[in-house]
C-alpha cells in the first residue's frame, strides 16, 4: 500500500507541511452552504453587506487561525473551521448604512474583522475539556449585537424578500445542505428537537398577543404573523441547522442532545418574549445557545446514555445509581412531573411576553375640527415607490390616494389649530416628532407674541417607504411632496404682518392611529 506523501513548503531553507482539505471533511461543505447564501444574498436577495466586508470577515479568522495553528504545530493547515466563523459572522452581522449594491464599500470594515477575529479567539480561549465551549461566531454576535447597540449595528432580517427565485434557491440550500450535513454528524433529532419545541413554545407566545416591529413591515408582526415568520425564517433555519449542530459545543449523549435542542428552544423562547423589536428578538433567538452552551457539561452529567444493558443512571453526590423502574408509580410520577414543567415554562413564556402584547387595532384619536376640509379634487396624481407594493399592496393603489388626503387634511387640521391658538388640536394631525415639533411652534408663538399659519398646495405626491424610528423602529409609508407654501404671520392681536409664498420639497411620514386615520409623524427635507 502506497502512502501519499505529504505536501511540503520550502520557507527560508526549512521545509514545512502542508494540509490541505478533505473532500469529506464536512466543514467544507458546510462552508460550501454557507458562501453558497453569500452568493445569493449578492445576486439576488439584496443583503445589505458588502464583498469587502464578507472577505474582511473570513481573512481575518484565516490569518488569525494560520498563525495560530503554525505556532503550535510548524505547519500550513488549511484554515477550514476559521472560514466557517467568518463567513457565518459576514452572514449575520449588518453595520447600519451599508446598502445592496455596494459590493466594494469598506464601510466599517474592521467592525467585522474585530467581531469575526474576536470570535475565533474566544475559541482559544474559553475552554472545556480540550475543546471550545461556545459557539465562536454564535458567541461573538451576541456580544457584538449587545456593545454596540441597534444604532450601529443589527442582525440579518427574520424575513429576506419575496418568495422567488432567490428565495426558492436559498431555502434549496439551506434545507437540503443542512439536512445533509446534519444527519452525517447524526445531529439531526436534536434539530428536530429544537424545532418542534420553538413551533410549540413561540406559538403560545403569539397567541398571547405578541408583536414585533420590523424594517420590512409597515405594520407591526403580531399574533400568527410574527409566529410564521419565525418558523420558516431562513435565519431561523441557518441557527438550527448550522450554529446549534456545531458537534464540538453540544453534549456527547443522544439524549442528552436531545434534551440540549428542547432547552436551547425554550431558552430563546423566554429571551425572545419581552422583545418588542426585531433587533431584540433576533439577538434573543442568539443569545438562547449562549446561555446553554455555558450549561452545556451539566447536559452530559444529569443526562447519561443507557449502559450495555439499556440502564439509565442519575448523579447523586457523583455517585451513579440505577433508576427503579418497576410500577406504575415512576412513570406517573414522572408524567406529572413533565406536565408540571411544561405547565410552569408555558406559564413563563406568557408572562415574559408582557411587555411586548399586541397593541389595540384602534385608539382615541380626537376628531378633525369642524369646518377642516380639503379640495380632494386639486391633489394631483400620486405615483408609488416598487417597495410599496412589496411592504403592503394595499397602499399601491387606492389606499395611496386615501392616504394622500389624509395628509392634506391634517396640514390644514395645523393651520386651524395654530389659527385657533389651541394647542389641544395638534392631537388630531401629529403624532411622534411632528408633534413635538408644533408644540414648539406654539411655544414660539407665545414668548414672541407672532404666529405663523401654513398653508401647503401640492403639485406632486411620490408614495415611498421611511423609517421615522430609525431602522429597529420599523417603517412606515412617507409621501414626498413638492408645491408651494404659503406662510402668513399675525401679531397677538390678529393683525397680518408678513406673508410670503414658497416652494417646498418634504417628505411626511405617517402613522396609522386608527381604523381610517392617518397622523403625520415626521416631517423632513426630501433628499436630493
Amino acid at each position: 500500500m502506497t502512502v501519499a506523501a505529504t505536501p511540503t513548503l520550502r520557507i527560508g531553507g526549512r521545509s514545512y507541511p502542508v494540509v490541505f482539505p478533505t473532500l469529506h471533511d464536512p466543514r467544507l461543505h458546510l462552508a460550501a452552504v454557507i458562501i453558497s447564501i453569500h452568493v445569493l444574498g449578492q445576486v439576488a436577495l439584496s443583503f445589505d453587506v458588502s464583498v469587502i466586508q464578507i472577505v474582511a470577515a473570513i481573512t481575518t479568522c484565516a490569518v488569525i487561525e494560520l498563525g495560530w495553528t503554525f505556532a503550535r504545530t510548524k505547519a500550513l493547515v488549511w484554515p477550514a473551521s476559521a472560514i466557517l466563523t467568518g463567513s457565518g459572522v459576514a452572514l449575520i452581522f449588518r453595520v447600519l448604512g451599508t446598502e445592496h449594491g455596494d459590493y466594494l464599500s469598506a464601510r466599517h470594515w474592521h467592525l467585522f474583522a474585530l467581531v469575526a477575529g474576536g470570535s475565533l479567539v474566544s475559541k482559544y480561549v474559553i475552554r472545556y475539556r480540550g475543546s471550545h465551549l461556545f459557539n465562536p461566531s454564535n458567541l461573538g454576535l451576541v456580544v457584538a449585537f449587545v456593545v454596540l447597540g441597534s444604532g450601529r449595528v443589527e442582525p440579518l432580517d427574520f424575513w429576506w424578500a419575496p418568495i422567488g427565485w432567490g428565495m426558492v434557491a436559498a431555502y434549496s440550500v439551506i434545507l437540503l445542505g443542512g439536512a445533509l450535513i446534519t444527519a452525517r454528524l447524526r445531529l439531526l433529532p436534536m434539530a428536530a428537537a429544537f424545532w418542534v419545541t420553538l413551533v410549540g413554545a413561540t406559538g403560545l407566545l403569539a397567541a398571547s398577543g405578541h408583536c414585533i416591529t420590523a424594517r420590512w413591515s409597515l405594520q407591526p408582526v403580531c399574533g400568527t404573523h410574527f409566529w410564521w415568520v419565525v418558523l420558516t425564517s431562513p435565519e431561523v433555519l441557518v441557527f438550527l441547522f448550522f450554529m446549534i449542530t456545531d458537534p464540538k459545543t453540544v453534549p456527547s449523549g443522544r439524549g442528552a442532545r436531545i434534551a440540549f435542542g428542547v432547552a436551547v428552544a425554550l431558552a430563546s423562547t423566554l429571551l425572545m418574549a419581552p422583545q418588542g423589536t426585531e433587533f431584540g428578538a433576533k439577538v434573543a433567538l442568539l443569545a438562547g445557545l449562549v446561555v446553554l452552551t455555558g450549561l452545556r457539561p451539566l447536559f452530559d452529567r444529569l443526562v447519561p446514555e443507557p449502559d450495555a444493558a439499556g440502564n439509565r443512571a442519575r448523579v447523586f453526590s457523583h455517585r451513579m445509581v440505577p433508576r427503579d423502574r418497576t410500577g406504575p408509580w415512576p412513570v406517573l410520577l414522572r408524567g406529572a412531573a413533565l406536565a408540571g414543567a411544561v405547565a410552569v415554562l408555558g406559564a413563563g413564556v406568557v408572562a415574559a411576553g408582557t411587555p411586548a402584547r399586541e397593541p389595540p387595532s384602534l385608539r382615541v384619536v380626537p376628531a378633525i375640527p369642524d369646518g377642516v376640509t380639503v379640495d380632494v379634487a386639486a391633489l394631483p396624481q400620486i405615483t408609488f415607490a416598487p417597495i410599496v407594493r412589496e411592504l403592503d399592496e394595499t397602499l399601491a393603489g387606492p389606499g395611496g390616494q386615501v392616504l394622500a388626503e389624509a395628509l392634506a387634511l391634517d396640514l390644514a387640521a395645523e393651520a386651524h389649530a395654530m389659527t385657533r391658538h389651541d394647542r389641544a388640536l395638534l392631537a388630531a394631525a401629529d403624532s411622534g416628532s411632528r408633534l413635538a415639533e408644533m408644540a414648539d411652534r406654539f411655544d414660539h408663538a407665545a414668548a414672541s407674541g407672532q404666529t405663523t399659519v401654513s398653508s401647503y398646495t401640492f403639485e406632486t405626491l411620490h408614495l415611498m417607504v421611511a423609517w421615522p424610528y430609525g431602522d429597529q423602529g420599523g417603517p412606515a409609508p412617507a409621501l414626498e411632496a413638492t408645491g408651494t407654501v404659503e406662510e402668513v404671520t399675525r401679531a397677538a392681536d390678529g393683525g397680518e404682518t408678513s406673508r410670503r409664498v414658497a416652494p417646498f420639497a418634504l417628505r411626511f411620514s405617517m402613522e396609522r392611529a386608527a381604523e381610517d386615520r392617518w397622523l403625520i409623524v415626521l416631517v423632513e427635507p426630501m433628499e436630493t
